[in-house]
């Protein structure tokens, strides 16, 4: 498809040239195929003879400095490849004048993404138990990584307090534009007051859930470790409270008549629940659960400040996504749900 990518976002000759003087290989036309799932940087399929590449590029049009920063996954990637599960990167380019934008090339995987089910090779309860078995085990292998010897670089303390300034103060931003939460501001209160020391310094995912990772086609091994926009240096209890919020909770009320509820596989037969996944990281990482509810909370709190700024979206016609509509419902279960988990936590 030499039409730039089928989307007009990538000058498939330029790549075409590019790719020929870097990445050795038979000369072939380049095939490339927008893929529409994921994040918020832009993947595309790239097709050179019998291999295929994935292509990360950010979006059109103007971006904020630090956003949609595709040079950073490359580098995360390129530091942890053969130390956790990561595709394999082939090669990254900065001068944005080759195909429109920075972009990198890493190894194609193939497998399952389960956001819509499980192969049913696999989709029985003892497969399920396997998933999150494996779900947890890859994280801790991510966690374990010695990010120094990796040549990674990042502070290694106050990543909670910042996290915890940095989400407050979007709140502040979005709520004149959206509306009043009843309860948000306890949770702030709940949250500043129970700050615990960073859990180490680790690489940190940032966006580590289900969906986020590939599983093998026909047995429940975690192939890749996908979406590493979010990548930073912290505390690796950040992405085990992550997980939990993605996990869903079955103390949430159903929708209200018109709206559908988030798909949680999770809820499947032979899931575990929350805390026999965080039992789960307990034994593979070796590290204390003592505070996890703190990042539990906060994990839900940040989720609903980032669907709430979706919901501000709806509200001023400038989302891309028509679904964003029905965060006026489920922020606020999210915000119960949190304010649930501090009541059991206080007992």
């Amino acid at each position: 498809m030499a039409d730039g990518g089928a989307d007009g976002l990538i000058d498939v000759p330029a790549l075409e040239r590019f790719l020929a003087a870097r990445v050795p290989g038979p000369a072939a036309p380049l095939v490339c195929e927008r893929h529409v799932a994921g994040s918020s940087n832009l993947t595309y399929y790239v097709t050179r003879g019998e291999r295929t590449w994935v292509l990360r590029r950010p979006p059109a049009g103007p971006l904020l400095p630090t956003a949609h920063d595709v040079l950073r996954e490359h580098r995360f990637l390129a530091a942890l490849h053969g130390r956790a599960r990561t595709p394999a990167p082939v090669v990254a380019c900065e001068d944005a004048s080759v195909i429109g934008a920075p972009f990198y090339l890493m190894e194609r995987c193939f497998g399952a993404m389960l956001r819509d089910g499980v192969p049913a090779a696999y989709d029985t309860p003892a497969g399920r138990r396997r998933i999150a078995a494996e779900l947890v085990a890859a994280l801790a292998e991510l966690h374990a990584v010695d990010w120094r010897a990796a040549g990674l670089r990042g502070r290694e303390a106050g990543y909670l307090e910042r996290q915890l300034r940095r989400w407050t103060g979007q709140w502040e931003l979005t709520r004149p534009r959206t509306r009043d939460l009843p309860g948000i501001d306890g949770i702030v209160a709940w949250l500043r007051a129970r700050l615990p020391e960073d859990a180490g310094a680790t690489v940190v995912h940032g966006d580590y859930r289900l969906d986020n990772v590939m599983f093998g086609a026909d047995e429940p091994r975690v192939v890749a470790i996908f979406d590493w926009e979010m990548a930073t240096i912290g505390d690796p209890l950040a992405d085990v409270g992550w997980l939990l919020s993605y996990w869903g909770d079955p103390g949430d009320p159903p929708p209200p008549p018109g709206w559908e509820a988030p798909v949680h596989l999770s809820a499947g037969e032979g899931f575990p629940a929350h805390e026999e996944l965080i039992a789960m990281y307990e034994e593979a990482s070796g590290r204390s659960m003592r505070h996890v509810t703190f990042y539990h909370v906060f994990a839900v709190f940040k989720l609903a400040v980032i669907l709430e700024g979706l919901y501000m979206q709806h509200l001023e016609e400038t989302a891309a996504n028509p679904d964003s509509a029905r965060f006026e419902w489920f922020v606020p279960v999210l915000v119960e749900r949190a304010r649930r988990l501090m009541a059991a936590a206080d007992g």
